[in-house]
């Protein structure tokens, strides 16, 4: 018998960790090659990790709920064939010293709990559980020198502490607790409160799942981090939705894909890009990135009720039979629960549809780093004046609103509006006599 590492696999860039959601083999099951072992979730997407071989499990390295980083073993399966012997370990006297000064050395590391709140240096919350599970004390966590923003002390920093940990003694710091002066009697600074909660017995408490934290902490990051600002523009789409309705049969039967509004629209705004790279581009601290490739992303619906932004990549060299087939494709993945992790990457503006849930109009958050986000409200019949060389009259027209948030710190309203009005006059301006 063989013994194969099972490692968390590569999920796409920038994706460096996952976190284990639900086993769905336990130690002692059969496995075949290809066969999902177990079930885990990025910061963005919900996947399944397969077996690359046949074969029993025999150990779970990690349990639910564990972070796991990319390369690292999760599960050991034992196959057919030869077996592996583990290297023979010969112990001399040289092995026992260096495991004695490796046991000096923790022992003077253990050290009371810590307790953040007496130290003023900031530490992440991610630092802080890594310090408490590798029973690092407030005085080595102060020691260590960061190298983040301002000398803080970022994952890397702890980890290469961890690592080298046994072989150098890191100085201990002796932190003075603080100490609390009592509050001046001239000064009154009114206390921040939360309000209280009042839950009755027939009320129900449920826990958000994760994906819905996700979403709540990236939304208040998001309002926190840019200065939302909107345009509206109303437009004339009766062209547009003349031509659907006379090639959506033809073109379905041809292309085995349904042509909804959705890839038209995506369309025009990849055009308007184009021409207003200002707005294809993110904001890293006092940095502006001008993005080369226009990646749309399209806000869509998941199994379980939340929202997702898969990305259509180089959204701009797609003709409108590539666009419908990217969008329908993206779009039915998200509603399995089967996007990857590289499906949501790399977005340079984003496009949600609040018209399919009957809104006229909306006020998106911008989804960070990118600074724009276009909302398309729902077609209605309404009544119009259109003008014609004999005179104006009133008509029956099909109409809806475009809703742009930017980030005003780098969009100026002049840029904002103009770009949202250029997506506008390529609808307006749509060939009833184009071709697919």
């Amino acid at each position: 018998m063989a013994r194969f590492e099972l490692k968390l696999p590569k999920m796409g860039e920038s994706v460096a960790e996952a976190t284990i959601t639900n086993w769905l083999k336990e130690v002692g099951d059969k496995i075949e090659a290809d066969e999902a072992v177990l079930e885990i979730a990025t910061d963005k997407v919900d996947s399944e990790v397969p077996s690359e071989v046949s074969g029993v499990l025999v150990e779970k390295l990690f349990g639910k709920d564990d972070l796991v980083q990319v390369g690292q073993t999760i599960a050991i399966i034992e196959t057919e064939g030869g077996s592996v012997e583990a290297p023979s370990l010969e112990i001399t006297s040289s092995i026992i010293e260096e495991i004695q000064k490796t046991v000096e050395v923790a022992k003077e590391h253990v050290a009371a709990p810590v307790n953040f709140s007496e130290s003023d240096k900031f530490f992440s919350p991610l630092v802080k559980n890594i310090a408490k599970e590798e029973g690092i004390s407030l005085g080595e966590l102060v020691s260590i020198q960061g190298s983040g923003k301002e000398g803080r002390v970022t994952k890397e920093d702890i980890l290469n502490y961890v690592k080298n940990r046994g072989t150098q003694t890191a100085a201990v710091v002796s932190v003075p607790a603080k100490t609390v002066e009592a509050p001046k009697a001239s000064v009154s600074a009114p206390s921040q409160m939360v309000s209280p909660v009042s839950v009755n017995g027939g009320d129900e408490i449920v826990e958000m799942d994760r994906m819905r934290k996700l979403i709540s902490g990236y939304m208040v990051a998001s309002v926190q981090t840019s200065a939302h600002v909107q345009s509206f523009i109303e437009v004339d789409v009766t062209n547009i939705v003349k031509w659907r309705d006379k090639v959506k049969n033809a073109f379905e039967k041809r292309e085995g894909e349904k042509l909804t509004y959705t890839p038209i629209f995506m369309e025009a705004v990849a055009k308007a890009l184009k021409d207003f790279p200002g707005m294809n581009i993110s904001v890293d601290g006092d940095f502006i990135i001008k993005k080369k490739n226009i990646n749309l992303g399209m806000a869509a619906a998941l199994p379980n009720g939340n929202l997702i932004v898969p990305v259509i990549k180089n959204a701009d060299q797609l003709n409108l039979v590539g666009m419908a087939k990217a969008v329908n494709d993206l779009g039915n993945r998200a509603k399995m629960g089967k996007l990857k992790p590289d499906d949501t990457q790399g977005g340079t503006y984003t496009v949600t549809n609040v018209g399919t849930f009957g809104s006229v109009f909306g006020t998106p958050i911008i989804n960070q780093p990118q600074v724009g986000i276009l909302a398309l409200g729902a077609i209605r019949k309404v009544p119009a004046v259109i003008e014609t060389p004999e005179g104006d009259f009133i008509g029956i027209r099909q109409k809806m609103f475009l809703s742009h948030s930017y980030d005003h710190r780098v969009v100026d309203g002049a840029l904002g509006g103009s770009f949202v009005k250029r997506v506008a006059e390529y609808l307006e301006a749509f060939d009833v006599n184009r071709d697919y």
